[in-house]
């Protein structure tokens, strides 16, 4: 990856494309490039803090979901993105997702997430 001088210097379209490239891949160790060391996930379930809460968000999510095949709308606003997704794996699928992000410096520094996972049978 580049060096953080270089990230810092990524729009908010450039963090989010290199973000979704992530998930899809399902690589924990590249989606956490993405947030800042103290960024905040807001979820229904709490608030998650740092890095490592946030990994563990999504290795529960990329568990629960496993080689989703996922569809997103984005929506940008200066330094915000509103974002629309539906995701479908083989163990469940989600078709009302809605997340917030705030970038700044390069990097992820909020997002909100809300979703309903429902199970396949």
């Amino acid at each position: 990856m580049e060096p953080s001088t270089e990230l810092s210097k990524r729009t908010p379209e450039e963090i989010f494309a290199h973000h979704a490239q992530a998930l899809g891949a399902e690589d924990l160790d590249a989606a956490e490039l993405d947030y800042a060391d103290s960024a905040y996930l807001i979820t229904p379930s709490g608030v998650l803090q740092g890095k490592p809460a946030i990994r563990a968000f999504f290795a529960g999510v990329f568990q629960a979901l496993p080689q989703a095949q996922w569809n997103v709308k984005t929506t940008y606003v200066d330094n915000i993105l509103f974002l629309e997704w539906t995701a479908d794996s083989r163990l469940a699928s989600v078709s009302d997702g809605v997340d917030t992000v705030i970038f700044a410096n390069g990097l992820i520094q909020i997002q909100t997430a809300r979703y309903t996972l429902v199970p396949k049978a």
